[in-house]
C-alpha cells in the first residue's frame, strides 16, 4: 500500500536548493576567517618586478614559504604582467599583503605593500642568505615538511620607542599573518618563528626564520629516535636490551638541557612532549636570512606622498611622492634594455 506524498510534486526530508554560485561564494568568505577567532586571515603574494638574477629568484621562492600557508607557493608571473593585474586578482581572493621583490643598479629592494590602498615599505637589502645555504652550513638541518602547514609566529624586537614610520611598520608586521590568541592554539601548530629584530645602531631589521622542536628534559636521543620512528632498533651487536640504553660513549654532553630553555607544557603536544613532563624549547635556523634598511615608506600601493625619509619641503614631498606604478615599471624596463644593450 502507498502513501501519499506530503504535496503535489514535492519529496519528504528535502529543503530550498541552494545555487551552485551561492554555495561557492559561501565557501569562498569561509575560507577567509578563522573559524575560532573569527577575523579575517591575512594572505599574500610574493612576487617581483623587472628581472631578478638566479639568487633572487631563489630568494623570491623562500620567502614564499615563509607566507605558507596562506600564499601562492606556484604564483605565475609574466612580463606584461603590472600592479593593477595583482591587485585585481587580489580582492576576490581575499590577498591583504604584498612582498615585492626588484633588483636596480644598486642593492636588490623588497617593498612590503599594504593591498589595495597601502601604505608601502621599501626596504634595501644589503645582505642575505638563502635557506640552501644555511641548511648546508649546518651539520643536522631540520626543515620537515610538515612545519608549513601552519604560519609561522611573528616575534618583533628593538621597535618600542622609535615612532612613525616604525609604528605603522609594527603594524603591517604583526597583521601580516594571522593573530593568535594563546588561550585556544594548538601547541602542535606552533611551529615556526618569524624574528625581525631592529638594530638602532645600524639601523637595520634583521630577518631570521627559525622552526621550533620540542624536547623532552632527560630523554636520551636514542629513545627518542624510538619513540618517533616506531622501528625496532638494531641490537645484533649487544647483549641485552638495557645496553641500547645505556651505551657509553653517548653526547649526551652536547645536549645539556638548559634551564632558561625548559618550560611545561599546558598540554600534550605529541608522544614525547607531554604536559606531565618539562621540555626543552630549541630553536634552529631554516632560513632565508637577510639585512634590511628602511629607505623609503609611502602612503599608497608604491605610490603616493614619501612619509619616510622626512621631506625638507612638503610642496618637494608631494611632487616626489606621486610616482606611479608604471613609472616604475618604465624604470625598470629601461634598466632592463641596456642591461641587454650591453650585453650584446
Amino acid at each position: 500500500m502507498r502513501h501519499p506524498r506530503s504535496g503535489p510534486g514535492k519529496k519528504r526530508g528535502r529543503g530550498p536548493r541552494i545555487p551552485a554560485t551561492t554555495l561557492r561564494k559561501q565557501q569562498a568568505a569561509l575560507a577567509n576567517v578563522d573559524q575560532i577567532t573569527g577575523a579575517k586571515i591575512p594572505k599574500s603574494f610574493v612576487f617581483s618586478r623587472g628581472k631578478l638574477p638566479s639568487t633572487l629568484r631563489h630568494l623570491q621562492q623562500d620567502l614564499r614559504k615563509v607566507m605558507l600557508p596562506y600564499t601562492a607557493l606556484n604564483l605565475k608571473e609574466k612580463k606584461r604582467n603590472n600592479l593593477k593585474d595583482f591587485v585585481n586578482v587580489a580582492g576576490p581572493l581575499g590577498v591583504t599583503h604584498f612582498l615585492i621583490l626588484s633588483s636596480p643598479k644598486s642593492l636588490p629592494h623588497l617593498r612590503f605593500a599594504k593591498s589595495p590602498q597601502g601604505p608601502t615599505f621599501t626596504f634595501q637589502i644589503e645582505e642575505y642568505a638563502l635557506a640552501a645555504d644555511i641548511a648546508n652550513s649546518q651539520k643536522r638541518p631540520r626543515c620537515p615538511p610538515g612545519i608549513f602547514k601552519n604560519s609561522p609566529l611573528v616575534v618583533l624586537s628593538g621597535f618600542s620607542g622609535l615612532g612613525n614610520p616604525f609604528e605603522s611598520l609594527v603594524e603591517y608586521f604583526q597583521h601580516m599573518v594571522p593573530a593568535v590568541d594563546p588561550s585556544t592554539v594548538q601547541l602542535a601548530a606552533c611551529q615556526r618563528i618569524l624574528l625581525l629584530k631592529y638594530d638602532k645602531e645600524k639601523e637595520v631589521i634583521d630577518f631570521r626564520h627559525y622552526s621550533i622542536k620540542l624536547q623532552p628534559v632527560g630523554v636520551s636521543r636514542r629513545i627518542r629516535k624510538l619513540m618517533q620512528n616506531n622501528q625496532v632498533p638494531d641490537l645484533r651487536d649487544l647483549k641485552d636490551v638495557s645496553d641500547y640504553v645505556t651505551k657509553a660513549g653517548y653526547g649526551s654532553e652536547s645536549e645539556a638541557d638548559d634551564e632558561a630553555a625548559t618550560v611545561s607544557l599546558p598540554s600534550d603536544v605529541d608522544k614525547l612532549n607531554q604536559a606531565s613532563r618539562k621540555s626543552a624549547v630549541r630553536l634552529q635556523e631554516i632560513g632565508p636570512r637577510m639585512t634590511m634598511r628602511l629607505v623609503k615608506v609611502e602612503a599608497g600601493l608604491c605610490s603616493g606622498d614619501v612619509l619616510y625619509p622626512w621631506p625638507v619641503a612638503k610642496e618637494a614631498a608631494g611632487k616626489k611622492g606621486k610616482v606611479t606604478e608604471e613609472e616604475i615599471e618604465g624604470q625598470e624596463e629601461t634598466e632592463d634594455g641596456s642591461e641587454d644593450e650591453m650585453k650584446e
